[in-house]
């Protein structure tokens, strides 16, 4: 049954679009509608309009719309001919358009009308009378262009997104949220903390400072760490290979939209968009016995190019060139279910470390798939068993598999309250088969090994935007480029503070010397999301101590200065 909650707002949302068409065609009534669907926290309708709209339309619009709520107008819903639709939008183009197509495709043509002001082409989905609507539950909030279908070869249109919600606190506290989004906006923290930026010059590729690798290679080490503990080879593979290998494994049929390739010497050649296929050469350069596995093979460095749309591209949460902590694991059938019980053990281990629950979702055979039914159930069937004999709740999530077999999602819930999808546990069949991989049993006879693909932080770079959205820069301890910040009350005491930086040598220490007051010296570091302030002058220097001040607390505490002890 569909939850009443979310057919509510579904139909206060429909209708509100179409109170913004009444507006709309009152202050120009000439206008061509487009669309005006429902989308998540809101809505949105498309016009082509004699001028561009401004701010103060869509407050005049909004004003509008809720002098038609005071109106109380009925909303009612009438099959119609094709006939008829077409001579009550005979003014009406896109309207048009549309009729010739949903009769073509032979589908009952039906008009909603907002009492006797407003009536649109439309498949329903409304409240019975726009008295439901709380005129302090939605608000106007942008202009965007929007090419009608999505053609860039139709007119371009003006849409007036709006947002929607049953009651104002919801609204309030959608806004609030998103305030606070855009304030943790990584791209904005990146350049304030000195940790990256973007170039025309390389679109979806990131420009990374000196800052923000300390923080990559933070979590190359701290990956590194429990991949050397649980026995992984790191390897690495080519970053440009022949098309060969993404014919072979299924790639180049099912995601060559998304590849870089170009032709060298009349062969054609692709920068690798993932490195599982060509992990299966390394596996097969030797003759594999069953002692031999399961082989962990891990390749966290190397860059992978994906040909993302332009606009698609957004601050490091969407890249064309990126980095995974990405790794794959050859094993024996009777070794799944422990190879995955130890990959969401590390999966838990890891997040532990960020202060993010995580969540399950088991996503199975997807409409195109390679490989065979029963296959899949088996492969569904392995992932099925170990979450539930884990005691693991999740969530089915059926046909979101990969082409080439289920996978276990593992979602991520930052202090904001969003969940991120970044780990990912894959069961694959089809890639041993394609590539023809083998082991030796304890019989002496060829057997074919299951491959498991896995990533726990995903893509370095997402994951670095996460963390800083997470964190509001306020980075952990440990990954925070600079980690303590020393600041000399006046020039004579910058010996003093050398000496101390010297005391302190294990950590990411700068001394602030530019010519600033003391105040203005702990504001900038404070600006900088250092964990730790220490402040010395005369007396510090006399006592042999520190003034030390945690991120997040004002008061100064006065230490001698081999007791601090940061973490």
């Amino acid at each position: 049954m569909p939850d009443k909650s979310s057919t509510k707002i579904d139909a206060i949302r429909h209708s509100l679009a179409h109170l913004l068409a009444a507006a709309v065609l009152e202050e120009f009534p000439s206008a061509k509608l487009g669309i005006g669907p429902t989308i998540e926290n809101g809505f949105y309708y498309d016009f082509l309009l004699p001028r561009p709209l401004t701010q103060e339309n869509l407050i005049k619009f909004e004003k509008r719309m809720k002098d038609f709520i005071k109106q109380g107008l009925a909303v009612k819903g009438k099959k119609v001919t094709t006939v008829q639709a077409k001579k009550e939008f005979k003014n009406q183009p896109f309207k048009l358009e549309l009729i010739k197509e949903f009769s073509k495709e032979k589908k009952q043509l039906t008009i909603y009308s907002t009492g006797d002001v407003f009536s649109d082409l439309c498949r329903g989905g409304h409240v019975k009378n726009i008295k439901e609507i709380h005129p302090g539950a939605f608000k106007l909030t942008k202009i965007a262009g929007a090419y009608w279908r999505g053609n860039e070869k139709n007119p371009q249109l003006q849409r007036i997104y709006g947002l929607a919600f049953v009651m104002p606190d919801e609204l309030n506290d959608y806004l609030k949220l998103q305030a606070e989004i855009e304030k943790r906006d990584h791209r904005r923290l990146g350049q304030q903390l000195d940790l990256f930026h973007f170039e025309d010059i390389a679109p979806g590729a990131v420009f990374w400072h000196g800052k923000g690798m300390i923080i990559w290679r933070g979590l190359e080490k701290f990956m590194r760490a429990k991949l050397d503990r649980d026995g992984y080879q790191e390897i690495s593979t080519p970053i440009m290979v022949k098309k060969v290998v993404f014919e072979k494994s299924g790639h180049w049929q099912h995601y060559r939209q998304n590849m870089f390739y170009f032709d060298v010497e009349k062969e054609t050649f692709v920068l690798k968009p993932m490195n599982c296929p060509e992990s299966t050469y390394i596996y097969n350069n030797q003759l594999r016995s069953y002692k031999d596995l399961p082989m962990r093979l891990s390749e966290i460095t190397d860059h992978l190019h994906r040909n993302e749309l332009s606009g698609t591209l957004g601050g490091l949460f969407r890249v064309r060139q990126m980095s995974q902590d990405d790794a794959h694991i050859y094993c024996r059938p009777d070794q799944i279910e422990t190879e995955i019980k130890t990959l969401i053990d590390l999966v838990k281990e890891v997040y532990d470390n960020f202060d993010m629950p995580i969540s399950f979702n088991l996503a199975t055979k997807p409409e195109k798939a390679l490989g065979e039914p029963k296959l899949w159930k088996k492969s569904e069937q392995a992932l099925e068993n170990v979450l539930k004999n884990s005691k693991i709740k999740y969530q089915l999530k059926a046909g979101d598999g990969a082409f080439y077999g289920p996978k276990i999602d593992i979602n991520a819930k930052d202090s904001l309250g969003r969940e991120w999808t970044i780990a990912t546990i894959q069961l694959d069949f089809q890639m041993p088969e394609r590539f023809d991989l083998n082991y030796i049993d304890e019989k002496g006879g060829k057997q074919r090994p299951v491959m498991i693909h896995r990533a726990i932080l995903g893509t370095f770079e997402r994951f670095i935007g996460i963390l800083i959205e997470h964190y509001a820069g306020a980075l952990p301890f440990w990954l925070s480029p600079t980690q303590i910040k020393i600041v000399p009350v006046a020039d004579r005491h910058l010996g003093y503070a050398e000496k101390i930086a010297k005391q302190l040598k294990d950590y990411r220490v700068e001394i602030a010397t530019e010519k600033e007051t003391v105040g203005k010296k702990i504001r900038n570091a404070e600006m900088q999301k250092i964990p730790y302030i220490i402040v010395v002058g005369d007396e510090e220097e006399q006592n042999n101590s520190i003034s030390v001040r945690q991120r997040g607390k004002k008061e100064l505490t006065q230490l001698k200065a081999g007791e601090f002890l940061p973490q």
